[in-house]
């Protein structure tokens, strides 16, 4: 089931150097411009025991990129905060999902996105996988619009292969449609993708 959940406030995102290093901390809510800077963020992949992907809808009110089709969850850490912790804390605040651990799979993982606003999304963005038993789920309206589970398949194939004609677009996330084109050489099967070590992250996301 999904139902309207609560929304999380006052977050601050932890800036970065080109190089992945630390450059200081700036808050979320003003932080995204014409000429957003590089920031740490992480997406998450949640997958049900048969393989299947949770892909939510962005709230259509959101500031960036509202009511496109994205991967689960995406976020923020906060200064001082593990990425893992943070993948988990979102995972709970935006879907209502408690997970035991995640899986990096993707740990450089960077991107930089404009909105047809003029809005950019500038992201150093590891990208995490977690696999869920309880399938359902509690969402954060004021991040997600919608969710539902889609076998994985079906998901690399909606982004490899062009629209249909005369099929309505419904298009990806900038950030998920490249993340689900480098999933997909992982392997067929999500459930089996290898971990990536920590070690590889970017430097602002280590202890």
């Amino acid at each position: 089931m999904i139902r309207p959940g609560g929304s999380a406030a006052g977050e601050q995102v932890v800036l970065c150097r080109d190089d992945g290093t630390f450059a200081g901390t700036a808050s979320k809510a003003v932080v995204h411009h014409d000429d957003t800077p590089l920031h740490l963020a992480f997406s998450c992949y949640v997958f049900a025991p048969d393989g299947a992907l949770l892909v939510t809808r962005r709230a259509r009110d959101k500031a960036t990129f509202p009511g496109l089709r994205t991967n689960s969850c995406c976020g923020h850490p906060s200064p001082r905060e593990s990425m893992s912790t943070a993948v988990r804390r979102r995972l709970g605040q935006e879907l209502g999902v408690v997970v035991p651990g995640v899986s990096l799979v993707l740990p450089r993982f960077r991107y930089r996105a404009t909105a047809t606003d003029g809005t950019v999304e500038h992201e150093l963005c590891p990208v995490y996988r977690a696999v869920v038993t309880d399938l359902d789920v509690l969402i954060d309206t004021a991040e997600v619009d919608e969710a539902w589970w889609m076998p994985w398949k079906e998901v690399v194939d909606g982004v490899l292969v062009p629209e249909s004609p005369g099929r309505p677009a419904d298009p990806w996330s900038p950030w998920a449609a490249d993340q689900i084109a480098q999933l997909a050489r992982l392997g067929p099967d999500p459930l089996a993708w290898g971990t990536a070590d920590e070690t590889l992250l970017p430097a602002a996301a280590l202890p």
